[in-house]
């Protein structure tokens, strides 16, 4: 998917730019917003704090004008509480409403990691090693095509790696098809198109299949799984596969830009027979405690949801001969590549992890400094605004590693 900047169209520029500005930006600090702050004191002061947003916020205004992003949302976290949450623009244009810190976004495959983390709980108890053959454990499922002398492990999945084809499936949210359950999809689609580790090939196949691995080791639904030892371990309370009403309420409207005049025009909301690989909905305050989970060692609030030493596995590149073009055509800085699902990279002796997500009419994007622990999440109704966010996203977290450097 292309990341050039769509053209504004100036009437909607304007509208943009009134909404940003009206609005003062509309951040809040954490505190101020209600979040729950554990008793460790921010890692940053609240004066060097604030001298980051007013740097960052001109930043994220010219974005949204460059990217006709009509709203955007973001919040700074670092391992042991959210440090400041903004909200820009205007969630539903016809409406005018303007967007807040809890508006509900699709998160797209922001996702694929949380996916992931359930899997490998799995790993730690036992159930299968990275680089055992999946087919082992279908229980009669076949991926078509492989080669059983050069099978699809567990770390191809998990690296694009498998040979398993990009797929997707779309099905408007009103329209009158639907996905198929995931074991009849699978059953219909399961393949590769090529023997594993030959290239990187983004596949939300693969991810389609952790989704039924995690079903098949636990003996619970998917869904359930994720929502309980997931969401409901991180205190994810606003992300959800299927919407609850109070969640409906505050949904920003999908956007993309007309193919003539490049105002942003209203689009069609996807389901997906891949939806395991991220149809998934929620808001950038729980982006922010799935960032600060990764800045830490797998414990949340006291609990082990995952060995640090798995987590760290997650944030290692996995195979070094694929690292080194940038991920979603800019991310990276040194050696840019794939861990377990997440992309990682290093600069100057840090260690930098994050992933964006996008389906047409949204786009988000996490990354974390994990060497620093400080991170950012952002959530966007904007369309294919990849290089936006991820220009946002080097700048914050380069203004907090600043921030730091000050306190010392």
């Amino acid at each position: 998917m292309s990341c050039r900047s769509p053209a504004v169209a100036p009437s909607v520029r304007a509208r943009i730019w009134v909404a940003l500005v009206g609005a003062g930006g509309a951040f809040v600090l954490a505190a101020a917003a209600g979040i729950p702050v554990v008793a460790q004191a921010p890692t940053i002061p609240r004066d060097a704090l604030a001298r980051v947003v007013a740097e960052l916020e001109p930043e994220i205004r010219r974005a949204m004008l460059d990217g006709g992003i009509p709203s955007l949302t973001i919040a700074m976290t670092d391992r042991s509480a959210e440090l400041w949450s903004g909200a820009y623009g205007i969630s539903n244009l016809w409406a005018g409403t303007p967007a807040s810190t809890n508006t509900v976004y699709l998160i797209g495959s922001t996702f694929k990691a949380q996916s992931t983390v359930a899997l490998l709980q799995h790993m730690e108890r036992g159930a299968f090693e990275l680089d055992d053959p999946v087919s082992d454990h279908l229980d009669g499922m076949v991926v078509r095509g492989e080669d059983p002398d050069d099978p699809v492990t567990f770390r191809h999945l998990l690296t694009h790696s498998s040979g398993m084809p990009v797929d997707f499936g779309p099905h408007p949210v009103w329209g009158e098809t639907a996905p198929l359950p995931l074991a009849d999809y699978l059953r219909d689609s399961l393949r590769v198109e090529g023997p594993p580790l030959r290239a990187v090939v983004y596949s939300n196949m693969a991810y389609s299949l952790v989704a039924h691995l995690v079903e098949r080791f636990s003996g619970r639904p998917y869904k359930e799984y994720i929502r309980e030892e997931i969401w409901g371990g991180l205190g994810m309370a606003s992300t959800a596969f299927d919407m609850r009403p109070d969640m409906e309420e505050r949904l920003a409207i999908p956007y993309v830009p007309d193919e003539g005049t490049g105002r942003p025009v209203p689009t069609a909301r996807l389901k997906a027979n891949v939806w395991p690989a991220g149809i998934v909905y929620g808001t950038v305050h729980d982006q922010a405690r799935w960032v600060r989970f990764n800045l830490g060692e797998g414990r949340w609030d006291g609990r082990e949801v995952l060995r640090g030493s798995t987590l760290d596995q997650m944030h290692t590149l996995q195979y070094p001969q694929f690292a080194g073009e940038p991920l979603a055509g800019t991310w990276g800085y040194d050696d840019p590549g794939y861990g377990l699902t997440w992309w990682t990279t290093s600069r100057d002796g840090e260690a930098f992890f994050g992933h964006s997500g996008s389906v047409p009419g949204y786009t988000a994007f996490v990354m974390g400094n994990k060497t620093l622990g400080v991170g950012v999440a952002l959530l966007t109704n904007g369309h294919a605004a990849h290089a936006h966010l991820i220009r946002i996203s080097n700048l914050a977290l380069d203004l907090l590693a600043g921030a730091l450097e000050g306190k010392r």
